[in-house]
């Protein structure tokens, strides 16, 4: 059976631990050479050695314009090219109206728009015509979450960049969509819950219960998806946001 990405060349950003780890495996298995990029080298060494021989590993903060230019040049050295993007790099703290702070807006709003928004840009010289560009957002960017304020409306930013872009982008052929998982059970969720083991399954079972599958989804989940929309399975599908959350923002 030929696999979904053979040959391809893939960029993902954040893919160290969670979601962006499980899509570089699952591009790798399909067949991509994937480069992969975490702001912890340890983290980063471990990952690549997760993901196997197929793997390259950029220590980088997306944040960090001086950061992707030593990404994208070290693309440019090895391979010339990028085939498929998958900008997952982000997260974000809980804090309610009346206690935000400048510093969490400032690092919330780094990571998932900035970071987003360069790391798209400085991708372009980089990206082939007609390759396919997915962006992780979230299902909280069309749901009031209590204390999430900050964090919800920098994952509405990124949807309305799938938009914008798919239009900018529409000369070169070039795909942006968008995912938005609901709760996964990554190090990024049950750590908003502390560190203590028991208030992580709590918060992991009372989400559950919000579920309409009844489950709380694995980075497994989300990585088929990007698998999806990275291959030419996704050829007529452009602007879309892919809800990856068990039902839990549509029903």
């Amino acid at each position: 059976m030929a696999r979904k990405l053979e040959g391809k060349i893939a960029v993902v950003t954040g893919g160290t631990t969670g979601i962006g780890l499980a899509t570089a495996k699952r591009f790798a298995a399909e067949g991509a050479q994937v480069f992969v990029t975490g702001r912890r080298q340890v983290e980063l060494d471990a990952a690549v050695a997760a993901i196997g021989p197929k793997a390259t590993g950029v220590q980088a903060d997306s944040s960090s314009l001086g950061d992707l230019n030593r990404l994208y040049e070290r693309v440019k050295k090895e391979v010339g090219r990028i085939d498929v993007l998958f900008v997952n790099a982000g997260g974000g703290s809980m804090l309610p109206l009346g206690a935000i702070t400048e510093e969490q807006y400032d690092d919330t709003f780094g990571r998932n728009v900035k970071g987003v928004l360069f790391t798209v840009q400085k991708a372009l010289p980089l990206l082939v015509d007609g390759a396919a560009v997915i962006l992780t957002s979230s299902n909280v960017s069309i749901k009031g979450t209590p204390a999430f304020s900050v964090y919800g409306a920098s994952k509405a930013a990124v949807r309305n960049f799938a938009r914008s872009w798919t239009l900018d982008l529409k000369p070169r052929g070039i795909r942006v969509n968008v995912i938005s998982p609901g709760p996964i059970r990554t190090p990024g969720l049950v750590d908003l819950a502390g560190p203590n083991p028991a208030d992580q399954q709590g918060l992991l079972d009372y989400m559950a219960t919000t579920v309409p599958l009844g489950r709380v989804g694995d980075p497994e989940d989300v990585a088929g998806a990007a698998v999806f929309l990275a291959s030419s399975d996704a050829a007529y599908i452009a602007g879309i946001e892919l809800f990856v959350d068990g039902g839990q923002a549509q029903v």
